[in-house]
């Protein structure tokens, strides 16, 4: 790891405040970006579309589009199906973050899919945004209108955030109100950049 370019992936389960806490680090001033607007980004280059319509056949729209409601049915319950995608997309979508990251000194990624990737180990450092199960289903609920069962399953599907050992990585408990999570997040933001 390099001083002048340090990667860092910041992490958690649906409903853990993840893309708050990137919020609260880019209003700090630093560099943030998120692999879901850098997959949007990527749906407007047609070779990278072209890859996906070759693995799973006609997934545009009428205006030549990608159309998500035809690939997420195609991609739905089907394992094999969603790993095709996966290996299609994941890549892609760090290969473009990666080149964004690497005009600054210090930025941050939001990572979903960080632990089920297998990517923690290509950053220099990983911040994990944890919360109480109630309060991410209270959450999922809240935004995607969802019912309770649903929440449930979403969360169950993921990586088990709940019983991992998460010790060589920074954690940041989302258990507070917003204005305490931002003392949080900025206390560990200058603990991280004072390490030498």
């Amino acid at each position: 790891m390099t001083q002048n370019n340090i990667k860092i992936a910041v992490t958690g389960g649906i409903g853990s405040g993840k893309s708050t806490v990137l919020s609260i680090i880019g209003n700090s001033g630093y560099p943030v970006f998120s692999c879901d607007e850098i997959y949007k980004e990527l749906l407007e280059d047609k070779k990278f579309i072209g890859k996906i319509e070759e693995e799973f056949g006609n997934i545009l729209s009428e205006d030549g589009k990608l159309d998500g409601q035809k690939l997420s049915a195609m991609v739905f319950g089907d394992f094999d199906a969603r790993q095709r995608l996966d290996s299609i997309t994941h890549p892609e979508i760090m290969r473009l973050a990666f080149e964004k990251m690497s005009l600054h000194r210090m930025s941050f990624l939001e990572v979903p899919l960080l632990f089920e990737s297998g990517f923690e180990k290509i950053f220099d450092k990983v911040i994990v945004v944890l919360r109480d199960k109630e309060e991410r289903i209270k959450s999922i609920i809240q935004r995607s209108g969802l019912r309770r069962e649903e929440a449930v399953l979403r969360i169950k599907s993921q990586f088990d955030y709940d019983n991992f050992d998460f010790a060589e990585y920074y954690v940041i408990h989302n258990d507070c109100s917003k204005c305490e999570l931002a003392k949080k997040t900025l206390n560990l933001i200058g603990e991280i950049t004072s390490i030498k």
